[in-house]
């Protein structure tokens, strides 16, 4: 009977617990149901997101392959460069491709809030010890700014893409060029490249620095050294091949890699050209190609052509030949050893003068080099931050009679990638002076001169440059010849000239100071 009750209790206690039951099973469908459903809309969304997401990266990838350069041959640039698709996704029409594409349609490329061009500022300053008597002729590397406190050259620099096909390149550079003068603002470099034409050409157009030889297209702050070889100032000047016109290149398919440039341009340059006009314009050339050695490193062997005409009408070449070898140990990130080099030949006619007053075309062949190297001996640490170097220069002046050499060793320290200190000390001897930069003398003073050595004292200066200032030898020597710029002075053997014809000479008069400093010795004669 007990067991009758207690089944019966059980079945009391369960009858009301099971439509509760039932009511929370079809809760729980429910709320799984909405889960579901969440969970649907989430992985959809999700799934948007990352195609979005792959799409940009897919468009950044472009772009990275757009203004990436290889140093060995590849195939031409348009086959790794697809057009631009529309927004709509459909491929472009030959209208679209020809027709011109507005530079700020890369906006929404780079994203709100970005700019179309990079930006970059440059300081390169100076501080520059030498002795009295070097300052009082202005015979330093930096003529006029002998033991001083200076920018060379202060530069701020727009630079990127403008389309798919091209990119731009501004920069604006000041600096001071002598001791008193104030500080100018010029337009260093404006130009356009077209990086996609056919048969793997690129074109280069605007204001630029010529690819001529190794050093010309860099700016002085990135060179491992502080001034200038010797040659490059004698036969170019303080600012080096900067003209206006437009540069072609062109990288066939070979197995190694080689690079063939041509140029034409104003002729701007007064030292070396100076025609100015694209009726008669400076044409130039350069063959470039490299070489991976493995184990052994690599070289870079090149070799360059100028030709055009001086102010006066007459011819001007100049070729050079450059190399490059690098030498980087398996695990290091900088170059262990590095050694380059360039030389140079001039051939240009210049318009003499001779005792009777009458003009005549007589030929120049001068030539100069320079020869470098430097090291950095440790790998990692501290000391990996330091570069010891050294160079030769040798050279003789363009136009003028004489030559000078000059060695100089140098030290450089890299804090960072973006900051470098350098230390630097010249010691130059040259023959006859300096190389005043006109063509025009007069054919029977040089004859009659003595050659004389002149020895300039040692100096030290953190950067050293040395070149020719036309103006200013030129206002001295008509002042006082005895003050024109120069360590030594030259001696007249024979009687000279009328004055007048020395005037007429393109102001070679600064020459005739009597004396001579430092030495006196016959050598040879003539220009």
């Amino acid at each position: 009977m007990r067991r009758l009750v207690a089944v019966a209790l059980v079945v009391g206690l369960l009858a009301p617990a099971l439509p509760v039951h039932a009511q929370d099973t079809e809760a729980i469908r429910r709320d799984m149901e909405q889960m579901r459903k969440q969970f649907e809309a989430m992985q959809e969304q999700y799934r948007k997101t990352m195609e979005t997401m792959a799409d940009r990266l897919q468009r950044l990838e472009s772009q990275g392959q757009q203004t990436t350069t290889t140093p060995v041959a590849a195939p031409p640039v348009t086959a790794q460069l697809p057009p631009p698709t529309p927004p709509g996704g459909s491929p472009p029409s030959p209208m679209d491709l020809i027709r011109p594409r507005q530079p700020f349609a890369l906006y929404e490329r780079r994203g709100p809030g970005q700019l179309l061009f990079d930006m970059g500022v440059t300081g390169d300053f100076i501080g520059n010890l030498t002795q009295s008597n070097v300052e009082k002729n202005q015979g330093g590397s930096f003529s006029g700014l002998e033991n001083l406190f200076f920018p060379r050259e202060v530069e701020l620099s727009f630079f990127g893409q403008v389309d798919p096909y091209a990119r731009a390149e501004v920069r604006i550079e000041s600096g001071q060029g002598s001791r008193n003068d104030e500080l100018t603002v010029s337009l260093a470099e404006a130009n356009l490249t077209l990086m996609t034409l056919p048969f793997g050409t690129q074109l280069k157009m605007g204001r630029v620095r010529n690819r001529f030889g190794l050093l010309n297209e860099l700016h002085s702050h990135d060179r491992p050294f502080i001034d200038d070889p010797n040659v490059l100032v004698q036969f170019f000047g303080r600012d080096g091949l900067r003209e206006n016109g437009f540069e072609a290149t062109w990288v066939p398919d070979l197995p190694f890699y080689l690079q063939v440039l041509g140029g034409v341009f104003n002729g701007e340059n007064g030292l070396a050209f100076g025609r100015n006009t694209l009726r008669h314009p400076l044409a130039t050339g350069r063959v470039r190609t490299f070489f991976d050695l493995g184990d052994f490193g690599a070289i870079q062997l090149g070799s360059s052509i100028a030709n055009g005409d001086t102010p006066e009408q007459k011819s001007s070449t100049i070729i050079g030949f450059d190399m490059k070898y690098k030498y980087t140990p398996t695990g290091w990130q900088r170059a262990l050893f590095t050694a380059y080099g360039e030389y140079l030949i001039s051939l240009r006619d210049v318009l003499v003068t001779d005792s009777d007053g009458i003009d005549q075309t007589r030929h120049r062949n001068r030539q100069g080099f320079y020869v470098g190297a430097d090291v950095r001996p440790f790998a990692h640490g501290e000391l990996s931050k330091w570069l010891l170097g050294f160079r030769y220069d040798w050279t003789q002046y363009p136009v003028n009679p004489g030559q000078e050499w000059a060695v100089g060793p140098f030290l450089a320290y890299y804090p960072s990638e973006f900051l470098r200190f350098r230390l630097g000390y010249k010691h130059t001897e040259r023959t006859n002076c300096c190389s005043y930069p006109t063509s025009r003398i007069t054919a029977g003073v040089p004859d009659g001169w003595t050659r004389s050595s002149c020895r300039p004292p040692l100096s030290w200066a953190p950067t050293r440059r040395i070149h020719s200032r036309v103006d200013r030898s030129h206002a001295h020597a008509a002042k006082s010849p005895a003050r024109a710029r120069g360590c030594c002075r030259l001696r007249s053997a024979r009687p000279l000239p009328h004055p007048g014809r020395g005037q007429a000479a393109g102001g070679d008069e600064h020459h005739r100071s009597q004396g001579s400093h430092r030495g006196r010795g016959r050598g040879p004669r003539g220009g």
